[in-house]
């Protein structure tokens, strides 16, 4: 039987601490998987979803975008992926009831994992201008209610309508389809804040802003290179990949600031003998610290170069250019100043080298260890000619590996999703449906804050996410939020987004991965793209947690035609009722979907193309790959001071909060805590277990603080600190963005730790 929700949030004043694992997975991720299941679902519906989590015929995880293998697992998820369904396919409900009894007011106090806890929101609510309550109100209002300020508006640029990478390729180009057609590309997205220094620098250098490998060039590599990434936490299901390419005679470099079990043994609950004794699988773990990853792969790629027939001379000529001038910025590179910006020994250095010199197939993979950096796309583009050099791109078992985090990201990206969308597909979108796109540039995240902050916006609309709680710089962010003049949420759940709103808002409920989508032209499913360019289908299996929910399809080409009116001559009612109209237009507009709905229908649907994978053609302004020679940098801190990255715990999935412990890093019953190197730590006199304010230190100097965070001496990186988000957000200045992405910095925080009073 399912627990009913909390009542109470759990004080958290006291968090319990042991040593941090060395293993992941094994019975413990069976046994919480199923707790947290059962707590939710109850044991009957928890066993009858989770079997249908990630197959052929069954639904995408709500969670990562990690790719599924061709033969499935009757158990095809992972215990954070059963956490995300669990909180999705719950039995517990957020009615008008409900808001009735909990004023804005109150729900504000509240923390975000009490909020989530509460369960599926069933109906559309109104929050009036001056009111403390959340209503019901009708669709029809709902949307009257937002036509009419978009209608206010000076211009279709006062308007952000943003995205989360929640949400189906199908409803993403429906949402972008309308808010063009309204006259803006004010489309930001979740990727603002993560992979968007990815696609800039592989886009750059490559071409293409995705990764260039599948599954099955993981199995057949000779390296895996593993940089700024946890998967045991982030992205469970890469462990399988992993342990498969090791058997097949990898090698596994991690660099990381912190250790993490996941890559030090993976115990894979699918096999025996990995619930009892599990694999190793990092073969050299280089403790870099925090930004130092460009300085390291540059002296990589010098030594390289140094090293006779080392270089693929061929690949070089034909099919790169700029060679001779990061060549020479290449053998610039100086032993003192690399081992000073890694914190690395020499010694690390020359054992790292040999691997890759012994690799004729060496695969990068990274996630936002990389991205969220100043010096961010510098960082990744040294990453491209670490791997060109050596002919890495264009090779079976051979390429980048950006792995992105929520399930469809990139999917959204791929439909048009992006505030700067390439002329091509504008001109595309214009001859299909007849209308003239906006051509000037949207705001992305940052700037659509600066602008809400600004009174340059006055409508916030959100197609699924938590955009307060995902956002930097929390105090400024929902200070510009609460200037809006109506903030909108397309939501399953409620969370803190709900509770900082602008003069009016409205909270929309939406169906959910799990759950049958029913229209006018009958059962209907959505489809997603993975992290590795494969595009499937989805379908939900349980009954919607509401009469009342519509879909995010139809909340889209009803919202359209409310909005634009008959002189649109878009076929909304068509779209809503049978997706496959939907798709017979993406694949007009969008190159790789030709067929769409029919290739779709395939089980595992359809792998999308990649030119440099697939052609070694670089459709980049030099019609080849390009190595670049950005100078090197790296984050300098202060004596005193310690430089912050923002994390998950092990109980979260984003902004999404499951529980309170952090298993693997041996963190139980709160969030709250800072982990320091314990040198670090005596140096600056604070005692495990002792309790510090953070305080963020910017040249702005605004004072950003967090208050009363246990300090956990922790085997980090030296001068190096990490802390949950988003506690942490609050840290990380609106300003202090990697430059060409302006993605927030949000992995090199330059803080200092006061000591509060006693608890």
């Amino acid at each position: 039987m399912a627990a009913k929700a909390p009542k109470g949030d759990p004080v958290q004043d006291a968090p319990q601490v042991s040593g941090p694992r060395h293993a992941a997975a094994g019975l413990p991720a069976v046994g919480h998987s199923l707790k947290m299941a059962q707590q939710q679902m109850g044991t009957r519906r928890a066993a009858l979803t989770l079997l249908s989590v990630n197959q052929k015929k069954g639904f995408d995880c709500p969670g990562c975008a990690w790719p599924e293998p061709e033969k499935r697992h009757t158990a095809e998820f992972c215990e954070n992926g059963a956490k995300a369904v669990a909180e999705e396919a719950t039995l517990r409900r957020v009615t008008p009831a409900f808001f009735a009894e909990h004023p804005v007011s109150e729900l504000a106090g509240r923390s975000g994992y009490w909020l989530g806890q509460q369960g599926r929101l069933t109906h559309p609510m109104f929050l009036a201008e001056g009111s403390d309550t959340y209503e019901p109100v009708s669709w029809t209002r709902a949307f009257d209610l937002i036509a009419e300020e978009l209608a206010a508006l000076g211009s279709p640029d006062e308007a952000v309508f943003y995205t989360s990478g929640r949400t189906s390729n199908e409803a993403a180009f429906l949402y972008q389809l309308f808010a063009r057609e309204f006259g803006t590309n004010n489309l930001p997205d979740c990727s603002n804040m993560c992979h968007e220094s990815s696609g800039s620098a592989l886009t750059e250098t490559l071409g293409v802003g995705k990764g260039s490998v599948l599954l099955e060039d993981l199995y057949e590599a000779d390296l895996i290179v593993v940089a700024g990434q946890n998967p045991g936490t982030n992205h469970p299901r890469m462990l399988s990949a992993l342990e498969r390419a090791k058997a097949g005679g990898a090698k596994i470099i991690t660099v990381n600031p912190l250790p993490e079990a996941g890559m030090e043994r993976f115990k894979n609950p699918q096999t025996a003998k990995g619930m009892l004794t599990g694999a190793p699988l990092t073969d050299l773990f280089l403790q870099i610290r925090l930004g130092g990853d460009q300085a390291l792969f540059r002296l990589l790629n010098k030594l390289i170069l140094e090293t006779e027939g080392a270089v693929d001379e061929l690949f070089v000529r034909e099919h790169t250019h700029g060679f001779a001038e990061f060549a020479a910025a290449a053998r610039e590179a100086d032993w003192a100043q690399t081992l000073r910006a890694t914190g690395l020994e020499r010694a690390e250095v020359e054992k790292a080298l040999a691997l890759v010199l012994a690799s004729r197939r060496t695969v990068v993979c990274w996630a936002m260890g990389l991205t969220q950096h100043k010096h961010a796309v510098p960082t990744i583009r040294e990453v491209v000619n670490f791997l060109l050099l050596r002919g890495n791109i264009g090779r079976r078992g051979a390429g980048v590996c950006p792995v992105r985090g929520h399930s469809n990201v990139q999917g959204d990206r791929t439909m048009g999703i992006f505030e700067r969308p390439a002329p091509a597909f504008l001109d595309a979108l214009e001859k299909e449906f007849g209308f003239a796109p906006p051509r000037a540039h949207g705001l992305d995240v940052v700037r659509s804050i600066e602008a809400l902050r600004d009174g340059r916006a006055g409508v916030f609309f959100a197609m699924g996410g938590n955009f307060v709680a995902a956002s930097p710089d929390t105090e400024v962010t929902e200070a510009a939020m609460r200037r809006a003049r109506l903030t909108v949420h397309v939501s399953t759940k409620l969370n803190r987004s709900h509770v900082v709103t602008g003069a009016r808002a409205l909270i929309l409920p939406t169906l959910g991965r799990t759950e049958r989508d029913v229209q006018a032209g009958g059962e209907q499913f959505v489809t997603v793209e993975d992290s590795m360019g494969i595009v499937h289908a989805s379908r939900g299996g349980l009954k919607p947690a509401s009469s009342t929910l519509l879909s995010e399809p139809a909340i889209v080409c009803r919202l359209a035609r409310r909005v634009l009116g008959e002189a649109s001559r878009t076929p909304w009612e068509e779209f809503e009722g049978d997706y496959a109209r939907v798709r017979d237009r993406i694949s007009r507009v969008v190159p790789g979907f030709e067929d769409f709905d029919a290739r779709v229908r395939e089980p595992g649907g359809f792998t999308l193309p990649h030119a440099p994978r697939d052609e070694r053609r670089f459709p980049t302004a030099t019609g080849k790959a390009n190595f670049t020679s950005a100078p090197v940098t790296w984050p300098r801190v202060p004596e005193g001071r310690l430089l912050l990255q923002t994390l998950r715990s092990h109980d979260q999935y984003n902004t999404t909060i499951y529980g309170l412990d952090d298993r693997y890093r041996g963190i139980r019953n709160g969030r709250r805590v800072v982990l320091v190197h314990p040198e670090d730590a005596r140096a600056l006199g604070l005692a495990d277990g002792c309790y510090a304010d953070l305080v963020s230190e910017w040249e702005d100097g605004t004072e950003r603080r967090a208050d009363g965070f246990r300090v956990v001496h922790y085997p980090t990186a030296r001068g190096c600190a990490a802390a949950y988000y988003p506690e942490t957000n609050v840290l990380v200045p609106l300003g202090a963005t990697a430059d060409t992405s302006n993605t927030p910095a949000s992995k090199s925080v330059i803080v200092r730790l006061e000591e509060s009073p006693a608890h």
